[in-house]
């Protein structure tokens, strides 16, 4: 090998080295906890960020109330993308959110769903029937969905009737899973979970009325941990954005509004 070819050789390693550092300096990573009815959208919306963006990110699923616990306890999470608006409420309370970063990414709706051959649900009338031996709800304490379906039951008058019949998952997810086995002949679900998971021809299922029950107002926030991390407040930019909305609604959600104006700075390197 000449002595040019090889000074060459350096000169290209020395170039893409220098071209991947500044890679590295500009990209970076941001872990999201999100609740576990979100899984499918939270996907599509990982997907689209990082094909815009250098950033990436790593998502943590799990009940809100056990996300909560976790953030409380020190997890290192940036983001909170609650099934709630409580818990990021309580976060940025406490001092492990950022003032003026809870924001409304969704607002979830409830179904009533059975995958068991000859148990029929187009109303409520499933519910007053008893004709099932199970019924599935998230754990009300850790899951706004599950307390969703509490509210849906007792504004049927049916909580104390059936309790002795409720089969509890810790999450919504769980909570599928048990309808989807036929472990449980019913199942308060997610009606996103049922859109994108069984597709259009399922009908199987009722769409709980919105006003049984609290609005389901789904929040984020952006943690004191992710405050300067540019993955956390360019995704949370993101998830503003027209695109985002949309591709939301795709999955079974509501429209979330209003939504906050503004853009959130990292704080002031001291």
């Amino acid at each position: 090998m000449s002595v040019l070819r090889a000074a060459f050789l350096i000169k290209v390693f020395i170039f893409y080295g220098l071209l991947a550092w500044c890679y590295k300096a500009v990209a970076a990573e941001a872990t999201i906890a999100v609740a576990s009815n979100f899984i499918k959208p939270m996907a599509a919306l990982v997907t689209e960020f990082e094909v815009h963006n250098s950033h990436k990110l790593r998502v943590v699923y799990g009940s809100s109330g056990r996300l909560y616990a976790q953030i409380s306890n020190g997890a290192p999470f940036d983001v909170f993308m609650s099934a709630d608006s409580l818990k990021p409420a309580r976060l940025i309370e406490a001092g492990y959110g950022v003032a003026g970063s809870q924001m409304t990414y969704a607002v979830g709706r409830l179904a009533l769903w059975s995958n068991k051959t000859g148990v029929g649900v187009n109303n409520e009338d499933v519910l007053w029937d008893e004709a099932f031996s199970a019924i599935a709800i998230a754990n009300p304490s850790l899951a706004p969905y599950g307390l969703a379906a509490k509210q849906s039951l007792k504004s049927m008058g049916l909580w104390e009737r059936l309790k002795s019949k409720l089969v509890q998952g810790e999450s919504i997810s769980q909570t599928y899973q048990f309808v989807f086995t036929a472990n449980a002949d019913v199942g308060f679900v997610s009606y996103s979970q049922l859109e994108i998971q069984n597709g259009a021809e399922n009908t199987n299922y009722w769409l709980i009325p919105s006003e049984y029950h609290e609005a389901i107002t789904q929040d984020s926030v952006l943690l004191e941990r992710g405050a300067g991390n540019k993955a956390s407040l360019e995704f949370i930019e993101f998830l503003k954005s027209d695109s985002a909305i949309k591709l939301i609604e795709s999955f079974g959600y509501l429209r979330p509004l209003p939504r906050p104006a503004g853009k959130i700075s990292p704080p002031e390197q001291k």
